[in-house]
């Protein structure tokens, strides 16, 4: 039996030590900002921005590429659940890199995604290619959950 419960608490271990997205805590003060913005295209569609809060949704009316003005207006709370786990799929490498720029976002007309997130005081912000040929393997999930969320508040 004690060799069981020592391979369980092994095995539990290896797992959490290997896993890249724990995630990023949306407290009272903290946020995620997340969007994706193509330079080459006509539409609503063109910029989208939303600011995750721990209890709230909210998108940017302002819908600026250089991502340095916005104007957000609070969401519906059904569109919030949708997608408040976002924040349980952000890369902790993100987090701990000194990279603002992956690939080269909208460069060939592909796109980008902005990311920001404040928490504990610090605001770091990304742009991050589209094109996952361009960017590193350890956030082609987060883009597709991204995209997933950004298309579901769409819908």
């Amino acid at each position: 039996m004690r060799k069981v419960l020592f391979f369980l608490l092994a095995l539990t271990v290896l797992v959490s030590c290997n896993n890249d997205d724990d995630g990023i805590a949306l407290n009272e003060g903290n946020f995620l900002i997340f969007g994706h913005f193509y330079g080459e295209c006509i539409g609503e569609g063109c910029v989208e921005t939303f600011k995750l809060t721990g209890s709230k949704l909210y998108e940017d009316t302002v819908d600026d590429y250089s991502g340095r003005e916005t104007n957000f207006v609070e969401l519906d709370n059904a569109v919030f659940e949708q997608v408040r786990d976002l924040a349980d799929f952000f890369p902790d490498r993100l987090l701990n890199s000194e990279e603002q720029f992956f690939g080269c976002p909208d460069c060939a007309d592909g796109g980008g995604l902005m990311i920001q997130y404040s928490g504990m005081g610090v605001k770091r912000t990304w742009r991050i290619d589209q094109a996952k040929d361009n960017v590193p393997v350890y956030l082609h999930g987060f883009i597709d959950k991204v995209n997933e969320k950004i298309a579901l508040i769409n819908n």
